[in-house]
């Protein structure tokens, strides 16, 4: 178990590294576009499409190195006011209602993304990518985040991680729980 959960963090950490170099791509395409059309006076054909698909596929695929450095926003308003057991409780249903949503996504999206690799579809444009290259990242990046889930999960119930990321013997409202 140890072993997944480590295998599984290294892809997410992967999957952060891979999203990082995708928004700095984009960030060099977008000043090569405005170099082009501001300086040399030249038309972009591709540019604009390809940052769009490029920092939507870096938000999927980005998602669970977030979710594994916990960066997404939490209100832990609820949390802190529940004993280490409700805390426990509540960390479980909502891992598992996100791991729920994400498996829904993840099955869909590649339903979505096998529609369009059957049919072999393009985009409307000059450029006309073939649209299975950006759709995988829908199927791909929640399939990752779903694994993430499984992961925390599992960190969860053999202790190695705290709920909502508070201490144990925090109680409500930050004060210092009797140990029974």
């Amino acid at each position: 178990m140890k072993n997944f959960i480590n295998l599984v963090s290294k892809l997410s950490i992967a999957c952060g590294i891979v999203s990082a170099a995708m928004i700095f791509t984009s960030v060099l395409v977008v000043v090569q576009m405005v170099w082009m059309r501001y300086v040399i006076e030249a038309s972009s054909v591709w540019q604009t499409e390809f940052v769009t698909y490029l920092l939507i596929a870096a938000t999927f695929i980005g998602s669970p190195y977030v979710l594994l450095t916990r960066g997404h926003v939490n209100v832990d308003l609820i949390p802190m006011y529940l004993p280490h057991k409700g805390r426990f409780m509540l960390a479980m249903f909502a891992s598992f209602l996100s791991l729920s949503f994400c498996l829904i996504i993840t099955w869909l999206g590649y339903e979505f993304w096998y529609e369009v690799w059957v049919n072999k579809w393009h985009s409307d444009s000059i450029w006309g990518v073939r649209l299975w290259i950006p759709y995988f990242s829908l199927p791909f990046g929640f399939a990752v985040l779903s694994l993430q889930y499984v992961a925390d999960i599992l960190s969860l119930i053999r202790g190695e991680d705290m709920p909502f990321g508070i201490n144990k013997n925090v109680g409500p409202a930050g004060s210092k729980e009797s140990l029974q």
